[in-house]
């Protein structure tokens, strides 16, 4: 009997619940007579559109490198001595073989002398002995030893000669001499440096370069190096050769590049920016830059589809002046929010205020 009357309350309750609902526009305590205003109509985003457009677009990588010279030498003492003679001046441009340096060789040159001399009249003895020796009147044996007498002393006079030749100090190569570090009279060591020399004629950037550029680069790519020393300057050159080996610190792989420098302008040592042209595309997407959206979740436009901005993941490119390439979401004529992109959102409504633009060329 218990549970039949709660199951008979349950039902009232159920049933005055349903009433109220049906009637609800009737009973001014739920809201009744007055009825609920439809939301008002958005109102469009003004914006500024751009068209997507085919272009072309040049491939590149930049990097930071060190200038260094063609050839270059420390030029040094080899042995121990007096300067007797300085031939060059400071940073004085010299050919191959010119004496910047002399060694005081005075007991040298007598000892070559007297090698010489020695070497001299043992040819002399050994052309009397060959004469002798057609006529039966000196034994072959005789001439065989005054033969090995002159060999040796031809010998003495060639180690002479040799020795001799290291009291003079000759340029090595074509270049340009740095700073004496060394004053007539003094007494040098070997190893003491006497100058440094440089051909800078041709100019070797020397720069790094990601492992996943690898198959872009090869000996013969055009390259353009800027020095902050020269704003507006582009010194153009090719690469010379890559490394044999990619740094498994780095995961980059070192490159060689040969600049023609006939002025002398870049110096050796000095800083460099490089911008290596990889390729050439000539049927790129480009869209504005400004029409670009970026942040965590990654890049994306707005486009046009029946009057109402629709959010478009893309993939970016290359970045060339005022424009980026788009190569996967945008087709080329697609209409692209350019002006008042941070007023829109997806799905809204939005009105054109300016002229449709095409993408700035590359």
């Amino acid at each position: 009997m218990k549970t039949l009357t709660q199951l008979a309350v349950v039902a009232v309750l159920a049933g005055a619940a349903a009433g109220g609902w049906y009637f609800r526009q009737q009973l001014p305590w739920i809201g009744g007579g007055t009825a609920v205003p439809p939301p008002a109509a958005q109102k469009p985003v003004p914006v500024e559109l751009a068209k997507a457009r085919r272009g072309e677009v040049i491939a590149t990588i930049e990097a930071v490198g060190t200038a260094r010279a063609n050839e270059a030498v420390v030029i040094t003492a080899k042995l121990t001595g007096l300067i007797s003679k300085i031939a060059f001046q400071d940073g004085q441009k010299v050919k191959a073989g010119t004496v910047l340096v002399e060694f005081d060789a005075n007991e040298l040159q007598a000892r070559l002398e007297e090698a010489r001399a020695t070497r001299d009249n043992a040819r002399q003895l050994l052309a009397r002995a060959d004469q002798l020796l057609a006529t039966k009147n000196v034994p072959a044996a005789k001439v065989d030893e005054l033969k090995a007498q002159f060999e040796v002393a031809q010998a003495r006079v060639r180690a002479s000669e040799a020795l001799l030749a290291d009291y003079t100090v000759r340029a090595p190569f074509s270049g340009r001499l740095g700073l004496r570090q060394i004053s007539l009279g003094a007494l040098v060591k070997p190893g003491d440096v006497i100058t440094t020399l440089d051909d800078a004629s041709i100019i070797k950037v020397e720069f790094d370069v990601a492992e996943t550029y690898l198959a872009a680069i090869k000996p013969g790519l055009s390259i353009v190096a800027r020095s902050a020393a020269f704003p507006g300057r582009e010194f153009s050159g090719k690469v010379g050769a890559l490394d044999s080996r990619v740094d498994p610190a780095t995961r980059s792989i070192r490159v060689h590049a040969d600049i023609d420098n006939a002025d002398e302008a870049l110096k050796p040592g000095m800083f460099l920016t490089v911008i290596l042209v990889a390729g050439r595309k000539s049927d790129a997407i480009l869209v504005p830059e400004e029409a670009v959206v970026t942040n965590s979740l990654g890049s994306f436009v707005f486009t046009i589809r029946d009057g109402r901005a629709v959010r478009t993941p893309v993939s970016l490119g290359q970045r060339v002046k005022g424009a980026v390439e788009i190569l996967d979401g945008v087709a080329a004529g697609t209409d692209i929010v350019v002006g008042g992109v941070q007023s829109v959102r997806d799905g809204a409504p939005v009105e054109a205020i300016t002229p449709i633009r095409a993408a700035p060329a590359a």
